[in-house]
């Protein structure tokens, strides 16, 4: 009498997803974005993709040019309008750039310490100073013109991560520690500040971006004219 054999099933095992350049800067991306960028590394990186750590020198040498790749991509996220008037265009490009950074805050110190652009790097550079050229700002004033404006990015959106609160509902207990420390009377402006301003309903500190780019824009404009 014939035996019954168990049915073999007849799925076959999926194969595992091809080892790409894309895949790997994908998942570097998400392991910085959750971790920071200190906490990546290869062996790291090729276990999270699920293979051995030599399959990744295939797409990248070392650490640096995986870095390298990783804010050519940031750089890449930053949107770089081509059209409306040079005020329109930065002002777009900067509240593009805040976004990007707040998103991938590990980026911020590596922004232009890169002695490897890529090409999304380079293309971001060249269509803001072609902003600026264009629009009646010499060589000189343009060169000063996108420090200062990276200077005020970059400075508000590392500001803005470190604030023990960005908005009226987070500000307790912070502000009530705060204030029991400024609170005795030595010092008054402080008081001012936070009692009209920062602990009123509706606070939003990201509101002060918007407003300190209106001024960054104005004086460019200035200085713009003056040359």
């Amino acid at each position: 009498m014939p035996q019954n054999n168990p049915k073999r099933s007849s799925a076959k095992p999926q194969p595992r997803a091809r080892l790409s350049r894309e895949r790997v800067l994908q998942k570097a991306l998400e392991i910085a974005d959750q971790k920071g960028f200190h906490a990546l590394t290869m062996r790291r990186l090729a276990q999270e993709l699920g293979v051995e750590a030599m399959s990744l020198y295939y797409h990248f040498a070392n650490k640096d040019q995986l870095l390298d790749a990783m804010i050519d991509l940031v750089f890449a996220e930053i949107e770089l309008p081509s059209r409306g008037t040079w005020k329109s265009r930065l002002r777009a490009r900067a509240v593009s750039a805040r976004a990007v950074l707040v998103r991938h805050r590990w980026a911020l110190g590596l922004m232009e310490s890169r002695t490897s652009p890529g090409p999304a790097t380079l293309h971001h550079h060249n269509a803001v100073l072609e902003c600026l050229r264009t629009s009646g700002f010499t060589v000189a004033a343009a060169a000063h013109a996108y420090s200062l404006l990276d200077s005020y990015i970059y400075g508000f959106v590392l500001q803005e991560l470190n604030l023990p609160f960005n908005r009226f509902e987070e500000s307790s207990p912070a502000a009530d520690s705060i204030m029991a420390e400024v609170a005795e009377g030595n010092y008054p402006y402080l008081v001012e500040m936070a009692s009209e301003h920062v602990l009123k309903a509706g606070y939003d500190y990201s509101k002060e971006f918007d407003i300190g780019l209106e001024i960054v824009l104005d004086g460019l404009e200035r200085l713009r004219d003056q040359n």
